[in-house]
């Protein structure tokens, strides 16, 4: 048994030994992963730290460049607003003087309007004093606007007694196209007229006849003591070709016209396309729509190539449907042969193509009983210096059956024939066209 006890105590004591040293090796193990554990904490807390400092800083910067590109953006927003303002404002201060300048045109044309018609008036009245009145005379280029227009008044009074007419009214419709004040009181004027002319024939005064004629007028107009002066004035004046009726015999010729009737006649579809068109597109003395200006705008305008008469007689002849277009006698994209768009070209492709053919040729007193026979659609064309220069279109006769022409440069609607042509050195190409 002592030999027992003694082994027991021995195994209990390297029992208790061993026990105490794991457990020994057990707290140092523990306390060395407790401070491996801390550490790598603390290390994990640290980096945590710095992981979210550094996202913090990120943060900061993303949400400082978002601040300034709201910032930014923001500014351009209040940029484009105040921009938009700004257009706005400009495109009000635009608009409003746009329309200042179009009510100070529209007060002008009626002050042009009334300034016209009194001339107008003077005119048919053939009175000499009024009309000096309406002009500045001190000044050079006034007397010669002056000076003008007395011709002008002579002519007419000539015209109507060698016509056994007489005017009883003129009437001018006006549209400004530009204006501006060129010192205090002075304007500077460009514009489109547009005059009426009524007439009757001395012994038919109870049938009226008319006819229209437009104008470009460039003018000086002084405004002074509620009054309207012209110091300057340039127009295409239709009567500027023939001012002078003292070498035709005009008893024999008032005689002869005043004795003439009514014509009757009936048109073929095709001569009244023609008159429609002619009617329509003769420029600035349009009667279409309370117009005052009309042209095509399917054709060029050759009045800044030497002049539109051509053309325009061209285009009524082969809109009217009967004519077609040759390799002699075309317009196409803006460009023309000699034969549509010059005035002796085309009096001659008419005559030697067989699409005319004429029925008079000479001064006013050797044609003018020929002239009768002239209906809608035929052509008059107009010699000075041994060549046509001017073509107009027949549409329509008055109420003693004398021939109206319509045409560009000037423009004319339903005219008499002869009138701004009746002068010794003019010569008339009379026409039959083959409708």
């Amino acid at each position: 048994m002592i030999e027992y006890k003694k082994i027991y105590r021995i195994f209990l004591v390297i029992t208790l030994f061993t026990v105490g040293m794991n457990s020994i090796d057990n707290n140092y193990i523990y306390a060395q992963n407790k401070n491996i554990y801390q550490n790598e904490l603390e290390a994990d807390n640290q980096n945590k730290q710095k992981n979210t400092g550094t996202k913090n800083k990120a943060n900061d910067k993303t949400n400082n460049e978002k601040t300034k590109q709201d910032e930014k953006n923001s500014n351009t927003r209040q940029d484009k607003i105040n921009n938009q303002n700004i257009d706005a404002e400009d495109g009000y201060k635009k608009n409003k003087s746009m329309n200042e300048e179009q009510d100070i045109s529209k007060q002008y044309e009626v002050y042009l309007k009334n300034l016209f018609d009194y001339r107008n008036k003077a005119i048919m009245d053939h009175n000499e004093e009024i009309l000096k009145k309406i002009y500045d005379t001190d000044i050079k280029f006034g007397l010669w606007a002056y000076e003008h227009e007395m011709k002008k008044m002579q002519y007419l009074k000539n015209w109507s007694d060698k016509q056994g007419v007489v005017f009883d009214e003129i009437d001018a419709k006006v549209k400004i196209n530009k204006m501006r004040e060129r010192e205090k009181n002075l304007y500077g004027i460009i514009c489109t007229v547009c005059t009426k002319y009524k007439y009757y024939y001395e012994n038919q005064p109870d049938i009226k006849n008319e006819f229209q004629i437009g104008t470009q007028h460039y003018l000086h107009v002084r405004v002074e003591d509620d009054r309207y002066v012209i110091t300057k004035e340039w127009y295409t004046d239709p009567f500027a070709d023939s001012l002078n009726l003292e070498h035709i015999n005009s008893k024999e010729i008032k005689s002869y016209i005043l004795s003439q009737g009514q014509v009757q006649f009936d048109l073929s579809d095709r001569q009244k396309k023609a008159v429609d068109y002619a009617h329509k597109y003769c420029g600035a003395a349009t009667n279409v729509d309370d117009k005052i200006y009309l042209i095509n705008p399917n054709y060029k305008d050759f009045n800044s190539d030497g002049g539109d008469c051509a053309n325009f007689a061209s285009q009524i002849m082969y809109e009217s449907g009967t004519f077609s277009k040759n390799p002699t006698w075309n317009y196409e994209n803006g460009a023309a042969t000699k034969a549509w768009v010059n005035a002796q070209g085309f009096k001659n492709y008419l005559v030697y193509s067989g699409r005319g053919y004429y029925l008079a040729k000479g001064s006013y007193e050797e044609v003018y009983k020929e002239a009768y026979k002239l209906r809608p659609g035929d052509i008059v064309g107009y010699e000075k210096n041994g060549r046509i220069t001017h073509v107009s279109t027949v549409t329509g006769l008055d109420s003693r059956g004398y021939p109206l022409v319509t045409c560009h440069n000037t423009d004319r609607l339903l005219v008499p024939w002869d009138l701004g042509w009746s002068d010794k050195k003019i010569g008339f190409h009379l026409i039959k066209v083959n409708y």
